[in-house]
């Protein structure tokens, strides 16, 4: 298992936790699995099958998109941390 640290603006989509485990090989099994116990963080965090473009995705504090994006691999005990884009200026 993994742990997934869930940002203020997603919480409500886990039940207000502020990090859940998941688990996972590579970051798209981890959030296959992290989407099927939380259905509504679905539309927060894929689009068209990929992550969406306003979400980074990060693995031991690696950005997926610069590894191997949803292919990057998940060791059991790795820290993923979710963070949507925030507007505004």
């Amino acid at each position: 298992m993994s742990v997934v640290r869930i940002p203020p603006t997603l919480r409500s989509e886990t039940g207000g936790e502020k990090q859940v485990e998941a688990r996972g090989e590579n970051v798209r099994e981890l959030l296959v699995d992290l989407m099927g116990r939380f259905p509504a963080l679905r539309e927060q965090l894929v689009e068209d099958g990929d992550i969406a473009p306003f979400v980074n995705v990060y693995v031991e504090g690696e950005d997926v998109r610069t590894l191997d994006g949803l292919e990057t691999e998940v060791r059991p005990g790795s820290t993923v941390i979710l963070l949507p884009a925030m507007a505004g200026g």
